[in-house]
């Protein structure tokens, strides 16, 4: 129990309340100054009731700020609120000093029962329902430090609050005194403007003044409230206890769970959507952990960041920026330098007046990328802690910064992150996102994009529903999803998912569920888009020790049904229609070469002649006029590439595609078919094809050339500049450039009939300093997995 004689002394009657600005470094100095000089017996604190018994887990040395109580619904965890707290809250710093002092701490805000069954529609918070952020400026339509800002003369709230208060620490002789301030101008303000828009702080702040009026009869006056400045009045206010009790009379409840989950200073950002959010987490967590001289401190850290990105910083760089920075506050009136002042500081001097170096400081230092951590005791749901253990298996730490994590999925701890990784994909918690690998392309690398945000502690709640481990929740999330989808597409996407995740409990239903569908599903377009990921998933099995049998039987049959369905539906197709198929087409020519590989050396033999009858479809394509031109040019493409069709048929082709009688509209899509993507070293290399395409060209009549020329536009643009440049090049120089291989060779230098292997050679050892020596075992990895299948 506390000193009456030193709470007496300290005030003199009544409840002791410390209104503040919620994560307010200066708030939360003076509210720990008035307490170590009031000494009371209880510490009342805006919050949740429902977190009282999570208050000792703040004593925890596990536990770091920034953190936040998370409440959440037990039957909908999607609905959730949050009351994050960073080391400079002045309501974390209460609930330290009450700790430290061994004083009971308890929350007094509406409890989450209640914050969670209101109607959102009727009054939304803040961030569309995901947070809850009380505080004086949160989701008013005055701002109270805006308005008290600009009676000072201020045009910046920020700024106004720095120098009354930020700047100018906890009262000296009064620790009370600048409280004593703060209220004062917030009755006024609540005087002029009621409740500020807000009628739901009527509820919350009859049910602080009950919890107030209950912690009297237990403590006497010795009661401290910690709560926002904007409620100090409403507390003050003498109110009957029958009306209070009347306003919480009938509010809807559900059943909810609250615990500690970690939080970011980004998070914390007003720019992040948070209602009750600063400007600059960062800058206000350095001020309130610097013991002195904050100026000096903070550019030092901006130079060591600035010389981490390899600029040129030195040791002058920051003594010049320092001066600076105390003249620009001296010249604005200001007691100390703040924010603006160090960063026109920095700009100046350390960024050269460049804003580009300044978006780094803002973005690692003024905001920040700091996450906290909670210890393992705080309450969880059973996901939560299978995932927190499987984080410390595969020494995988959540962070708050974005990073890229490359993974050789031969090792296990790899191939274990990579499982975890995409059956939290599959539970809608996106942890890690793929991206493309800028090394090997082979099946046994992934790349991932991580970056943990505190939302994800709300989407582990609701996967919840789903099992009590990651793999146990991932599995059934898999059984429901293919019962419940119902295109094909879907289906082949969740196999590979499945097969990614390393789910061999849900393949079963998975394949049962695909195999249904595809025998229904008619639709050549839905079949060959569905083929593509069907077979993707085979290449899985080597790498990821994954039975993959079963979707080979099921990929090969649905092949087959392409195959007969193909040319059928490629008729009578409209431009749009026909450039969809264009797609198809080229995937499932990736697909077969690739199933065909699958299955050659095992016992289904059947299905080895997968690419004799896919040629035979390509050339029924390329041989039907009533196919679309762009389907047609790319069915001949294809199979040039594959050495099925020389280059005097193509030639041949291409001719009958470009004869006069052929609409200009129908050659151009011919075009586009069989030179796009990447087709332009063809011409490059062929001047038979070069040929017709220019004599087609010049000989498109004027009246026509407007309606091809977005379709040779689209097409030729695509080419990489070089391409296009040596394309040019051959046409200025006319039939004569490229009437064959001999004047071809001798009108431009580096080509010839055939390929100069010495030449080729000479390049090998720069290629190998660059790649490394790892390289050519890389590319020996990748070419074995695109093998899959050869040989036992």
């Amino acid at each position: 129990m506390s000193d009456d004689s030193a709470w007496s002394r300290a005030h003199a009657g009544g409840p002791l309340l410390l209104g503040v600005r919620h994560h307010g470094p200066g708030s939360a100095r003076a509210v720990r100054s008035a307490l170590d000089a009031a000494r009371p017996g209880v510490v009342l604190i805006e919050g949740p009731p429902e977190a009282d018994a999570l208050i000792p887990l703040a004593a925890d040395p596990e536990m770091r700020p920034p953190v936040a109580l998370l409440a959440h619904a037990v039957d909908e965890p999607g609905r959730s609120a949050f009351w994050p707290l960073a080391e400079f809250s002045p309501e974390w710093v209460a609930i330290r000093w009450a700790l430290e002092q061994d004083v009971p701490a308890r929350f007094i805000d509406l409890p989450a029962t209640h914050t969670l069954a209101w109607d959102t529609a009727a009054e939304a918070p803040s961030d569309a329902g995901t947070e809850d952020g009380p505080g004086p400026e949160r989701d008013l339509s005055v701002d109270p430090l805006a308005v008290l800002a600009e009676t000072a003369g201020y045009d910046d709230p920020e700024r106004w609050w720095e120098d009354v208060v930020e700047h100018r620490g906890p009262g000296q002789r009064d620790p009370h005194a600048p409280f004593t301030a703060l209220e004062e101008a917030m009755t006024a303000l609540r005087e002029r403007y009621g409740v500020g828009g807000r009628p739901r702080d009527l509820v919350r702040e009859a049910h602080m003044r009950l919890q107030v009026r209950a912690a009297r009869k237990e403590f006497g006056d010795a009661v401290a409230v910690v709560c926002g400045a904007w409620h100090v009045p409403a507390l003050r206010e003498k109110t009957a206890v029958t009306a209070d009790r009347a306003l919480l009379k009938g509010l809807p409840k559900v059943k909810a769970d609250l615990t500690w989950v970690p939080w970011t200073h980004r998070r914390l950002a007003r720019s992040s959507g948070y209602g009750a959010g600063i400007n600059s987490p960062g800058w206000y967590g350095h001020l309130f952990r610097a013991p002195d001289r904050p100026v000096e401190r903070w550019l030092t850290r901006v130079a060591g960041l600035l010389r981490e990105e390899d600029r040129i910083v030195s040791s002058a760089h920051v003594i010049e920026a320092v001066r600076l920075a105390e003249t620009l506050a001296a010249v604005r009136g200001r007691p100390l330098p703040g924010l603006s002042e160090t960063t026109d500081a920095v700009r100046a001097v350390m960024c050269d007046g460049s804003d580009v170096p300044l978006a780094l400081v803002h973005d690692r230092l003024v905001v920040g990328d700091v996450l906290g951590e909670v210890p393992q005791a705080a309450p969880a749901v059973p996901l939560q802690r299978d995932l927190g253990r499987e984080q410390r298996r595969l020494r995988l730490k959540p962070e708050a910064l974005e990073r890229e994590l490359e993974l050789d999925l031969r090792g296990e701890t790899d191939a274990g992150r990579s499982r975890l990784l995409h059956r939290l994909r599959l539970l809608g918690v996106g942890w890690g996102e793929p991206a493309q690998s800028r090394g090997s392309t082979g099946t046994f690398r992934e790349t991932w994009r991580l970056r943990w945000e505190p939302e994800l502690s709300v989407r582990v709640a609701e996967a919840g529903v789903w099992g009590t481990t990651v793999l146990a929740a991932a599995t059934a999330r898999a059984e429901a999803d293919a019962a419940a989808a119902r295109a094909l597409a879907d289906v082949t996407a969740l196999a590979e998912h499945c097969l990614l995740a390393g789910l061999p409990d849900a393949l079963p239903l998975v394949m049962r569920v695909l195999a249904d569908r595809a025998a229904l599903d008619t639709d050549v377009g839905h079949l060959a888009q569905a083929l593509p990921a069907l077979v993707r998933s085979l290449r899985y099995g080597d790498v990821r020790g994954t039975d993959t049998g079963a979707l080979a039987g099921v990929a090969a049959g649905l092949a087959e049904r392409v195959f007969v369905g193909l040319p059928p539906a490629c008729t009578a197709l409209d431009a749009d229609a026909a450039e969809e198929m264009r797609g198809h087409v080229e995937a499932v020519h990736g697909a077969v070469g690739l199933l065909a590989e699958s299955l050659t050396g095992t016992s289904d033999t059947g299905h080895n002649d997968l690419r004799v009858r896919w040629r035979s479809v390509l050339r029924a394509l390329a041989l039907r006029d009533t196919v679309p031109g762009v389907v047609r040019g790319r069915a001949v493409r294809l199979l040039l590439d594959d050495g099925e069709l020389g280059p005097e048929e193509a030639a041949r082709l291409m001719g009958l595609a470009l004869s006069p009688g052929t609409p200009p509209a129908d050659a151009a899509a011919w075009i586009e078919g069989f030179v796009g993507g990447g087709g332009g070293m063809l011409l490059v290399h062929d001047d038979r094809l070069l040929g017709l395409v220019d004599t087609w060209l010049t000989g498109v009549p004027a009246e026509a050339f407007t309606d091809v020329l977005p379709l040779l536009r689209r097409t030729f643009a695509a080419y990489e500049p070089g391409v296009r440049r040596t394309l040019g090049e051959l046409v200025r120089r006319g039939p004569g450039g490229y009437s064959g291989p001999t004047s071809q060779a001798a009108g431009i230098s580096g080509f010839a009939a055939e390929p100069d292997a010495e030449r080729a050679d000479a390049v090998l050892p720069v290629l190998r300093l660059l790649l490394g020596p790892d390289a050519e075992q890389e590319q020996e990895q990748t070419d074995v997995d695109s093998l899959a299948g050869v040989g036992a």
